[in-house]
């Protein structure tokens, strides 16, 4: 039997197993040309434009370039400008602050000046008045807030909370802050519960004085205090323990175990309270005796004919 020369040697005769031929998968045909058939009609279309693809890098670097460049003058400039700017800004902030010490330096010798002129116009009253007409006198002065008082009373001590800083915004939470408000709250209620003379943070209260807020500041009679505040109280022995089985005691209780507030309401002994600055009166009636006897209107309580009305201006 004879063989064709072309035909396929089977090699399963010759005892070895036939070699299978797989045809081309598509991850076979992926790694075999990876390149898309477009990338490469895009390469050529830029090749066919005119202007080889190195020549554009160069305009592109060049430009680059030159934006740097420029940049890098600009800051150049304006870091020049800046420091020639800083000695003026040092110079007018170095004058504010000399201004501003001599000022307080004045403001401090006038002061002592006002404090002698007024112990020489004490001694010249007590002079010229006498005995019981001055400790009168005194009297007034002291329960008016005029004349430094000494006694046993309260101490009342309040402090601000932690003020958390938001990260986003960079906004200060001052809910925690003492306000204004919390101060007159704890002055009313030590003159509620007998309180003869009241200081904050040594600035003495009197009828006419005033706290309130200026900013985040707190401001008494025009005087800023600063935290922890100190409300010291001459009065009752048991005013300290008054206060804090108080309303005014619960609320800054609260506040302490909300916020984080600091609160305190302890008893003092020989407290001395400075007096109040001089007060500027815009409405004076001489306190004179009756001239006609009370009359009685229908409906009303009797009146002393000619007896002053007086106008309150801020009081407790």
């Amino acid at each position: 039997m004879s063989v064709p020369p072309d035909a396929p040697v089977d090699r399963a005769e010759e005892g070895q197993p036939p070699k299978r031929v797989y045809p081309a998968d598509f991850l076979t045909e992926l790694f075999r040309n990876p390149l898309d058939a477009g990338y490469a009609d895009a390469a050529a279309r830029k090749l066919s434009d005119g202007e080889p693809t190195g020549a554009r890098k160069a305009v592109a670097s060049g430009s680059l370039a030159v934006a740097l460049v420029v940049l890098g003058f600009l800051l150049v400039v304006a870091y020049q400008q800046t420091v020639a700017e800083e000695p003026a800004r040092t110079t007018a902030r170095a004058e504010l602050i000399d201004q501003v010490e001599k000022r307080r330096d004045t403001t401090s010798t006038l002061q002592r000046r006002a404090d002698g002129l007024a112990d020489e116009v004490s001694q010249l009253r007590e002079r010229e008045l006498g005995g019981q007409a001055a400790r009168k006198l005194r009297d007034t002065e002291a329960a008016t807030g005029l004349a430094p008082v000494t006694g046993s009373g309260a101490r009342i001590t309040v402090g601000d909370g932690p003020t958390p800083i938001n990260a986003v915004t960079g906004e200060r939470n001052l809910v925690a802050r003492v306000k204004d408000s919390d101060l007159q709250l704890a002055a009313n209620a030590l003159w509620s519960l007998g309180a003869e003379a009241i200081a904050v943070n040594g600035q003495r209260l009197t009828a006419t004085s005033t706290i309130r807020q200026a900013g985040e500041a707190i401001l008494v009679d025009l005087s800023p205090v600063t935290t922890p505040y100190e409300v010291v109280a001459i009065g009752p022995d048991d005013l300290a323990q008054d206060f804090r089985d108080g309303y005014a005691g619960r609320f800054f209780e609260q506040l302490s175990a909300k916020y984080g507030m600091s609160f305190d309401a302890r008893a003092a002994d020989d407290l001395r309270l400075e007096a109040a600055t001089e007060l500027k009166l815009r409405v004076a009636q001489p306190s004179t005796p009756p001239s006609a006897p009370a009359t009685i209107v229908s409906g009303s309580a009797p009146t002393p004919a000619g007896s002053p009305r007086s106008s309150s201006e801020g009081g407790r």
